[in-house]
């Protein structure tokens, strides 16, 4: 086929493409020629005649129908489909349906305006067997998101807001007199209000000025307004907190287990400041150990129906940024009411179990209590206790700075406490559950927020200690409504997706690793041989992002499927109602069935389910990119410097490198490695020199020198000096 036969052929599709569109988004109104033509733009006789021409030859095809004579209504049919825009970085995108098999191109030119995460009904092409199935956005259903964080340029009359968002492809254009008090160079967020048919970019206006570009806070607060999360609480929130009875009284004592003088202490982390959970302990004359999990009980405060109620719902999850957390309730309950602080009387809901030597439960109980804490302990606290079986604890472990004597009491409940968890946590791992314990990347900061040195947190015996005591409350509470076939909130976490396995055994082969994939309980052994493999190993950070990655993403539902990464067929979250409202509605639940209630409505729950889990993953983003934030802040400092990295992905753009020290990933560009010419070997998911032979591969180590940190779009570029051999 010749060019010039191709740009006809193409040419003709397109006039037919537009055709079609024009009557798709007429709706129920049927149009002649001569609307066609208007919409079009199409004033000659030669291209009407074309039109009328088409028209027919659609209307025999049955692509459209003539309603009454010359006019034509579009034919609705299977090739329309509502789905989500996914965008790509290359302004390109991808429809995502549940009535599609996979994902569907759209060119750019077939956006129609569309952007990142709108609801779209599309047409899609080519389905027959053998054709490129692509598509065309032919209606934006519902905008995803209105508001955009950008950075303001101000021209003569009008302005710009520009995103650092990749997949954002279009800056909004705000006429001078919607700009408000912003100036050039401010970090704005701007709501889109219209987006004329023939402007290249959308209208909108200023709807708030964050502050100066680059500046510590203005870039914090750019992160969660990205994501729509608050900042802070509205005035009336706090009021309505402010006016809450708090006190412990003797009334709603009288309907609660009273479990004050039983041992009750804390264990968090030293700079915590609310305690959601405590751990009673006692020894029973039968020779058993009655063990209480008792939560902060954050339903006898946020009652339903409430303004306060209203925020924790919409908020649905504490956030967890580099320099400051944004709770889900105000300070007045979760610092102070709600927190289970050391030497006060609190209310709480427990879960409280007798269990025999052998860490099997004898009996259990569920129920609202009040309860005292009589001391207040650090992970660090408890785990030189448990290392060392000693209870003076030395100045620089302990939270006070000073040498700190623990009680007898509570040591040798340590003690026997961290003997039963492990004899959990060893029964749930022989049960095919899997242990993530991925080095966390922690920041030490100086008194203006900016990162002086970069430590990594691991999870040592006494925080499984406290994890196993969790994780049984919350694993017996949905048993023990789930077994009643009521409805419930469940953690859900489905099995590993194939693909991503099979990508994973690609990579870690070349560490010399290997993976079973023959069944569930092989691949949860070989993952967890795995894990403990790469512990201490330069791929160490690589492997477990890439298990993770496997990973079905865990999420809130009334469905049940059992939490697959826990290897529990019954799950749920109960143990942090301070900062998560699942858990909330967890105790409403719980203690409407422990009332004897009905089951109540799946759909409403589920809804709320939906969107627990969404805010979940915003949060999550959030957390992310601050730390990102962070690490870039960091990397400016350190720019002459060379650091030894590891190679931890391969695209046909550039290598990308994370620095061993201290976990910071940027990315090389291909045209910046400079020893040769490279080319993107896809098979071996490498960078392959074309003189050289040299091949550039996940998990190699190189020698990188930082070229450019970029704080406005959170992103590390390096210089590649070497490969380490």
């Amino acid at each position: 086929m010749t060019k010039k036969f191709k740009n006809k052929k193409k040419k003709e599709f397109d006039f037919v493409r537009k055709i079609l569109q024009t009557l798709s988004m007429s709706g129920n109104k049927a149009l002649n020629y001569k609307q066609v033509s208007a919409v079009l733009e199409i004033n000659d006789t030669q291209g009407r005649n074309e039109i009328i021409k088409e028209l027919k030859h659609l209307a025999s095809k049955g692509k459209i129908e003539e309603i009454e004579p010359g006019k034509y209504q579009f034919v609705a049919e299977a090739n329309y489909i509502e789905g989500i825009i996914d965008m790509t970085t290359r302004k390109t995108a991808y429809l995502v349906s549940e009535e599609l098999e996979e994902d569907v191109f759209i060119p750019t030119n077939n956006l129609r305006k569309a952007l990142d995460g709108d609801l779209v009904k599309a047409y899609i092409y080519n389905r027959r067997k053998g054709k490129k199935v692509e598509a065309e956005v032919v209606e934006i259903i519902e905008r995803h998101k209105t508001h955009f964080v950008g950075t303001i340029e101000i021209h003569k009359n009008f302005a710009f807001v520009s995103t650092a968002d990749p997949k954002m492809y279009t800056d909004i254009f705000i006429p001078k007199e919607k700009v408000g008090e912003a100036k050039s160079g401010d970090v704005v967020i701007a709501e889109i209000e219209d987006w004329p048919k023939k402007a290249d970019s959308p209208f909108g206006r200023v709807t708030q000025v964050l502050g100066k570009q680059g500046e510590h806070n203005t870039e914090i607060h750019a992160i969660l307004a990205e994501y729509g999360l608050p900042a802070e609480f509205p005035k009336e929130i706090e009021d309505f907190a402010n006016n809450l009875d708090t006190s412990i009284n003797e009334e709603e004592v009288a309907k609660r287990r009273d479990m004050r003088e039983v041992l009750t202490f804390t264990i968090d982390p030293k700079d915590a400041k609310d305690f959601d959970d405590a751990l009673s302990f006692q020894v029973l004359e039968n020779g058993n150990y009655e063990i209480g999990i008792h939560i902060a009980d954050v339903s006898h405060y946020v009652q339903e129906g409430t303004i306060l109620d209203e925020e924790a719902y919409n908020r649905a999850t504490s956030i967890y940024l580099v320099d400051r957390t944004i709770p889900m309730l105000p300070e007045v309950l979760s610092n102070f009411a709600c927190s289970l602080r050391p030497n006060e009387d609190k209310f709480t809901f427990s879960a409280v179990f007798q269990l025999n030597k052998k860490a099997e439960i004898v009996d259990q109980w569920f129920g609202r209590t009040v309860t005292h804490s009589d001391q207040r302990m650090a992970y660090e606290e408890a785990q030189y206790i448990i290392e060392t079986k000693d209870r003076v604890v030395p100045a620089e472990i302990s939270i006070t700075g000073e040498k700190q004597e623990i009680s007898e009491e509570v040591a040798q409940a340590v003690l026997t406490l961290n003997d039963l968890a492990n004899i959990l946590r060893a029964k749930r791992m022989s049960y095919g559950a899997i242990s993530f314990d991925k080095i966390e990347v922690k920041f030490k900061l100086d008194e203006n927020n900016n990162p002086v040195g970069v430590y990594f947190k691991e999870g040592k015996e006494a925080n499984h200690l406290i994890e196993e005591f969790m994780l049984l409350a919350n694993r017996k509470v949905s048993e023990y409504i789930g077994k009643q076939k009521k409805t419930f909130i469940y953690r859900i976490h489905d099995e590993p997706d194939q693909d991503k396995l099979f990508a994973l055994q690609n990579v870690i082969s070349r560490f010399g690793h290997k993976l079973n994939l023959r069944d569930k309980a092989g691949i949860s052994q070989s993952l967890n041989q795995l894990l403990k493999d790469v512990n201490g190993k330069k791929e160490q950070n690589l492997v477990d992002t890439l298990a993770i990655r496997t990973m079905s993403k865990a999420s809130y539902s009334t469905n049940n499927i059992g939490h697959y990464g826990l290897a529990f067929d019954y799950y749920s979250h109960f143990t942090s109602p301070i900062r998560r409202y699942p858990d909330v509605m967890a105790h409403r639940l719980l203690q409407h069935y422990l009332d004897h209630g009905a089951s109540v409505k799946v759909e409403d729950y589920e809804k709320k389910c939906g969107h627990c889990s969404s805010m979940e993953n915003l949060a999550s983003n959030a957390e992310r990119d601050s730390i990102k934030y962070m690490q870039v802040k960091y990397m400016q400092k350190h720019q002459d410097q060379e650091f030894l990295g590891v190679i931890s992905g391969v695209t046909e753009w550039g290598i990308y490198v994370e620095i061993v020290d201290n976990k910071c990933e940027g990315m090389v560009r291909v045209r910046e490695i400079r020893d040769d010419y490279y080319v993107f070997d896809e098979k071996q998911y490498a960078m392959v020199g074309q003189a050289t032979k040299n091949v550039l591969q996940l998990g190699d180590e190189v020698i990188v020198t930082v070229k450019n940190a970029d704080l406005v779009k959170k992103q590390l570029d390096y210089n590649y000096i070497k490969k380490v051999n």
